[in-house]
């Protein structure tokens, strides 16, 4: 190598790792936060046992959720044996998915501590994150029974106005798929 084209090349490794360094973490911000493995909108969800969009291929393929049926109990028509029972798949969907949220901040939080104290081992963090991920399936499980009741108790009439209120209502009729 001639001696002219060190200079432009050590400059360039020189370089290379000052940029690296500049180039911030999306999570930089995140780091100060007490429970460092969800967003705080996150747990805010998961204590308020809300739907985080789990519950999304029941709601867009014409299984209504209870909310959103109380919320419109009046413009579906629905009798009072409909609204009682709404409401009670809805209480008792919000119950089990406040209980199941709890469970998961628990788990994520020891996932976090273990993190933090430096003392991770493989099989420890795999059973972490397999229990995490059972007690999500299981929250996602909740909020989609739910769906899967309100199906169950609306008439078709109520699935389209429901559909159509919600905006979900095209020109083509949706097919029934099943798991």
């Amino acid at each position: 190598m001639q001696r002219w084209q060190i200079g432009p090349l050590a400059a360039l490794v020189w370089a290379v790792p000052a940029r690296a360094q500049e180039a911030h973490s999306p999570y930089a911000h995140e780091g100060s936060r007490e429970l460092k493995t969800l967003s705080q909108a996150e747990v805010d969800e998961l204590v308020n046992g809300e739907g985080m969009g789990l519950a999304r291929p029941a709601e867009l393929n014409r299984h209504p959720g209870p909310r959103h049926v109380i919320d419109l109990a009046d413009s579906l028509g629905l009798s009072a044996e409909q609204l009682s029972a709404a409401e009670r798949i809805f209480a008792d969907m919000k119950g089990r998915a406040r209980e199941l949220g709890r469970e998961i901040l628990d788990a994520e939080k020891a996932l976090d501590a273990a993190f933090a104290a430096g003392n991770v081992t493989e099989d420890a963090l795999a059973a972490s994150v397999k229990g995490i991920a059972e007690l999500q399936g299981e929250l996602r499980l909740t909020h989609l029974r739910a769906h899967l009741a309100m199906r169950q108790l609306l008439t078709e009439d109520q699935i389209r106005a429901y559909d159509r209120l919600r905006g979900y209502a095209s020109e083509h009729e949706h097919s029934a798929g099943g798991i």
